[in-house]
């Protein structure tokens, strides 16, 4: 399996291009704020064909690309439906005025073929298969992606801004709530095996044994704490 990834445009977004292998069909995942270049770059560079865009949210720094990306290559864009609204009003989900200037000149909108993600679901695309998890709590449409433990390839955990490496994604900007995010941090990452490959919207990898083990909040909700002292923890993302 090929999985390419780079930090993107000012948040330092995690954009994700995830492969059978080079020369194959690919899946771009979370193409954020100036991601377009890295995303082109990537695919020259291993040979691969986009054939969907898939997001974990619908804040900008994560959608920020879409349209041009899946203009260039005439895919669909699959988003959880609490979300969809995000890709053309952004500034409604940043709490801000229409009108404010946000990042200079953005391309914003929704592209020809949107699609509605659904928890539970498995999404069958270039050779692989998605599990689909709702992770609300960072936004009200926050969804994962995990793909299965192959041979000798652990199991890998797209968490978008639901988990990162020490933190959890920010509650305080609209449709965010803390105690959804511990109940999704509870019912969809603890389950996980200790193996699993965590690959966040920002920030370096982690494993879920590292985190099960050292993160405050993932500990907070393993010991069924509820709201804590975890609380008082930076968080991250937009």
């Amino acid at each position: 399996m090929l999985i390419a990834g780079f930090p993107a445009g000012a948040w330092g977004t995690n954009c994700y291009l995830v492969a059978p292998a080079a020369g194959e069909e690919c899946v771009i995942i979370d193409p954020g704020h100036e991601a377009a270049p890295g995303v082109e770059e990537t695919l020259r560079k291993h040979r691969l064909k986009p054939v969907a865009v898939i997001l974990t949210h619908g804040h900008l720094d994560h959608v920020a690309s879409v349209v041009p990306v899946c203009g260039a290559h005439g895919v669909p864009a699959w988003i959880h439906p609490e979300d969809r609204y995000m890709m053309s009003d952004p500034e409604k989900a940043l709490g801000r005025s229409i009108g404010q200037q946000l990042m200079g000149e953005l391309t914003v909108g929704e592209p020809d073929d949107v699609k509605e993600l659904a928890d539970g679901s498995a999404l069958q695309l270039a050779g692989m298969e998605f599990s689909v998890a709702h992770a609300p709590g960072h936004t009200k449409g926050s969804v994962t992606f995990r793909l299965p433990e192959q041979a000798d390839i652990p199991p890998v955990f797209f968490s978008g801004d639901l988990l990162f490496a020490g933190s959890i994604g920010r509650t305080d900007l609209p449709g965010g709530d803390h105690a959804e995010i511990l109940r999704s941090l509870e019912r969809v990452c603890l389950p996980l095996d200790d193996s699993t490959v965590v690959l966040s919207g920002h920030g370096p990898q982690t494993t879920i044994g590292r985190e099960r083990a050292t993160n405050p909040f993932l500990r907070q909700v393993a010991a069924g704490l509820g709201d804590g002292d975890a609380t008082a923890a930076p968080r991250r993302g937009m």
